[in-house]
């Protein structure tokens, strides 16, 4: 009688120390798991991004490029700071166009390519903000 008590006191602080850790874990997974990334709206694209107007520049190959750009920030004050830094934006995107030739440039791959290079550089002098795309808003080369 007394082991079948016993038993029984034993399955009980048995399920009480399972369920304890069960809710703890789900507490720790809804507490340090990743919040979901939504996708931002167009109107907080807009409002979080700078236009780098047309830049036409020499190539390495000795043809010319006229290109414009729209880089997105994840901040309004991201943007501020992008807005400050614009010349040495410029500086960066002069600069890796000058080092190449006009076949980097062909299909999707060179211009994901050139797009996340820019984006690299530019979050690397970038302090208070940080640079989440880069995009190509006219192209012509010549």
């Amino acid at each position: 009688m007394k082991s079948n008590r016993l038993i029984k006191t034993m399955l009980i602080l048995l399920v009480i120390i399972a369920l304890i850790g069960a809710i703890a874990l789900i507490a720790v997974l809804k507490l340090t798991g990743e919040k979901e990334q939504s996708t931002p709206s167009a109107d907080e694209i807009v409002e979080s991004s700078i236009d780098i107007p047309e830049i036409t520049t020499n190539l390495a190959d000795g043809r010319y490029v006229k290109i414009s750009f729209k880089i997105q920030t994840n901040s309004k004050k991201g943007k501020e700071e992008a807005e400050k830094r614009d010349f040495q934006i410029k500086n960066i995107i002069i600069e890796e166009l000058s080092e190449m030739k006009a076949e980097n440039f062909k299909g999707k791959e060179g211009m994901t390519s050139f797009e996340e290079r820019l984006k690299q550089q530019i979050n690397q002098i970038m302090q208070d903000g940080k640079v989440e795309q880069v995009y190509i808003t006219s192209f012509v080369l010549q």
